[in-house]
């Protein structure tokens, strides 16, 4: 088939649009994937801005995907046929470096996420490894897209070991920091939203996150102190990518605590290792995810964590260009928007 198909490309920075694209052409172990629906997430915007020293272009959008299997491929899951519905696992991996030897793809040396290192499926017809789906539950297409950022939540919780009873301070209140609270209060642990915009903050406590800090207003130690009865928080998920945020880390966590660093900082940060050392701290990067799509779709499906709370609005796919330049203008109005066809 030589229809061509549209897309969603960013040319430059700043410079959006929905642009024409050759119809995929699949080998042996890929799928074809008609794309139902697809989140924007953080990272488009950071290469809409051209502050994403990862992206190259011009560069097609997207990886929040859900879509459904119109060719089959070597390698599709045992439970997957032509005309389910599939989320993309969207971080293609090498399969022979040290990391994905032992299983931890998502550190591959050479990792390549859709829409950020190669062109992403912001498309109506996208090809893609054929082991790199997963079957979706019977949910609307819109909530689906919610897979693939919720499991940069429970990765950054699966790294820290969250254990019910802890305390989880969580830096930023965007999606992914309002979504690891959520798990955490699903895990049975008390979340702690720490964010500088009381706007995040009270819309978390409207949807029941039990403990905010906003820094800029209050003394934060002195409120973590308070919270957690002099402890500070056994466990402490940076979520924003501030620098500041970052440091912070190592002064909300209490003696013996785990860190996950889920931000992308955009340039390094000096920290106090003595401090780390003083309280034998266990700093853990989180990236990405492996192996989490299952246990998020079936929070999502159960309503554990429910869709609602963290869907802002959802689009028609010719709406993403205009929406790409609102959020880079309006970050904060929205948590998460959702594209469908």
């Amino acid at each position: 088939m030589n229809t061509p198909i549209k897309s969603i490309c960013l040319v430059e920075p700043h410079k959006v649009g929905i642009h024409s694209v050759s119809y995929p052409i699949k080998q042996d172990s890929d799928v074809l994937i008609k794309v139902d629906g697809m989140g924007i997430c953080g990272s488009d915007i950071g290469a809409f801005r051209g502050t994403n020293p990862l992206v190259t272009y011009p560069r097609v959008l997207g990886h929040e995907i859900v879509g459904t299997v119109i060719e089959a491929g070597f390698g599709m899951p045992d439970n997957v046929k032509v005309g389910d519905k599939v989320i993309l696992e969207p971080y293609i991996y090498c399969g022979d470096c040290y990391p994905c030897s032992i299983g931890r793809t998502n550190c591959c040396e050479t990792l390549k996420v859709l829409g950020v290192h190669i062109d992403g499926a912001m498309q109506e017809v996208v090809r893609h490894p054929a082991n790199m789906i997963i079957k979706a539950p019977d949910m609307p297409i819109h909530e689906l897209s919610l897979a693939e950022p919720l499991t940069i939540s429970l990765h950054a919780i699966h790294r820290t070991k969250v254990k019910a009873g802890e305390h989880v301070a969580i830096i930023g209140a965007g999606t992914i920091g309002l979504m690891a609270a959520l798990v955490a209060k699903v895990y049975g642990a008390t979340p702690i939203l720490i964010d500088i915009l009381d706007k995040r903050l009270e819309y978390a406590k409207s949807i029941g996150i039990p403990h905010t800090i906003n820094p800029t207003k209050e003394n934060d130690l002195e409120a973590l102190k308070s919270i957690t009865n002099g402890r500070m928080a056994e466990v402490v998920i940076e979520a924003s990518g501030a620098n500041i945020a970052v440091q912070n880390t190592l002064k909300y966590t209490s003696f013996a605590g785990r860190i996950a660093l889920t931000g992308w900082p955009k340039t390094e940060t000096p920290l106090p290792t003595n401090l780390i050392t003083f309280k034998e701290l266990n700093i853990y990067g989180a990236r990405t995810s492996k192996g989490e799509f299952e246990e998020a779709l079936e929070l999502l499906a159960s309503r554990k964590i429910e869709p609602k709370d963290i869907i802002s609005k959802v689009i028609k796919f010719d709406e993403i260009p205009y929406y790409i330049q609102e959020l880079s203008d309006n970050p904060d109005d929205y948590l998460k928007i959702i594209a469908v066809f």
